[in-house]
């Protein structure tokens, strides 16, 4: 069945689409030079729409532009990415620089035509170390961040044929992350449309019932593609580690703190089988996921995803709040192997924000073993 599902996509994607591959160059008009905004030669020549396929993106195809920065969506069309002075600005995907240039408003700016027919835009460059007609890559260094008064950032947007589009279509500005999705791109008149659209996985690396080969198995964390999991509050620091005893009870789980309201993701691909007010949790939400995996997540101020609701790693699943027995607005996180209290460090690494280097060791009795991969 997912044989046949994935052929008729492809057929689909064949029958509606042309790919965008053809559309970088090497040389470039002297509007293309000059001008920010200019239409891509030929991009719909052979048909009024095209698409981007970003669920099987290598890591190493792509940057967020600042990768340590915090970024802030400016009128659904830009990112202001503020970090720190003399910090790298990073090319987010393989392209050719089109433009390299001081053009105001936006200072020292960038233009990178990429082959999947976007164009990403940099601006507010203190230099800018490349020149038209370089080849880059994604992750390369194409300039230094510059400064505005005392505020030092970079103003990044994307464009289709020389009109600006929502980057957080593209990708999500608080966690950093590629959106592993299609992306449709129609030309309608002087509009551009962009739908999304997400297949399912044919193989996901998380399976319903892993003991069917035997009564333990090994997951080695780092072998996870990037778009299968997703660290669940972004940018945030801890505030009460696991175990730390509080009133005399062993703490739980850990606790996460950014701001209030911030976005909470869904740490894997799975199930809500629990949403609603509970106890001193507050807002909880409980999702099961392959491996064994469930994870909790409390005191949010919202709820955002029902019981039933089925959910890919990444999603927004609430806003962080001080609901139930709670005295400042956080993400109290758990996590259970075979219906047993784990560490949430034995998946997370906190500070870092991301997945261990570890394999684990899980068996059907829930008892779960860690080794450090080499």
């Amino acid at each position: 069945m997912k044989d046949r599902v994935l052929r008729l996509w492809t057929i689909v994607l064949l029958l509606l689409t042309v790919t965008a591959s053809a559309q970088v160059k090497d040389e470039f008009t002297p509007a293309e030079r000059q001008s920010i905004s200019v239409e891509t030669p030929r991009l719909f020549e052979r048909s009024d729409a095209f698409h981007v396929d970003f669920t099987a993106l290598h890591e190493s195809e792509y940057s967020f532009p600042l990768p340590v920065g915090n970024a802030e969506l400016v009128n659904n069309s830009s990112l202001i990415i503020t970090t720190k002075k003399g910090d790298a600005v990073k090319a987010m995907f393989d392209g050719v620089v089109r433009l390299s240039k001081h053009n105001p408003p936006f200072g020292n700016v960038i233009v990178v035509r990429h082959d999947n027919g976007l164009e990403t835009v940099y601006g507010n460059n203190a230099q800018n170390l490349v020149k038209v007609g370089d080849k880059v890559k994604a992750g390369q260094t194409i300039a230094i961040v510059g400064t505005e008064g005392i505020r030092v950032f970079c103003e990044f947007f994307i464009m289709v044929n020389g009109r600006r589009i929502n980057p957080s279509t593209i990708i999500e500005p608080n966690s950093h992350r590629l959106r592993r999705q299609i992306v449709m791109i129609k030309k309608i008149g002087e509009r551009i449309e962009i739908k999304t659209i997400r297949p399912e996985r044919l193989t996901p690396a998380m399976v319903s019932n892993p003991f069917q080969k035997g009564d333990s198995f090994q997951w080695n964390l780092s072998q996870m593609p990037q778009r299968e999991w997703a660290y669940p509050l972004p940018g945030c620091k801890v505030i009460s580690p696991y175990g730390h005893r509080r009133r005399g009870h062993a703490h739980s789980g850990v606790d996460l703190k950014t701001k209030p309201n911030d976005e909470i993701h869904a740490a894997f691909d799975g199930e809500v089988i629990q949403s609603g007010p509970f106890h001193g949790y507050g807002n909880c939400i409980k999702i099961k996921h392959g491996n064994g995996v469930t994870t909790l997540y409390s005191h949010q101020s919202k709820n955002l995803v029902k019981v039933g609701q089925k959910v890919k790693a990444g999603d927004v699943i609430g806003l962080t709040g001080r609901t139930g027995q709670a005295t400042t607005e956080h993400l109290h996180l758990e996590v259970f192997i075979q219906n047993r209290r784990q560490n949430p460090s034995i998946l997370f690494d906190h500070v870092n924000h991301c997945l261990q280097n570890v394999t684990l060791t899980i068996r059907k009795n829930g008892s779960v073993s860690s080794k450090k991969n080499r």
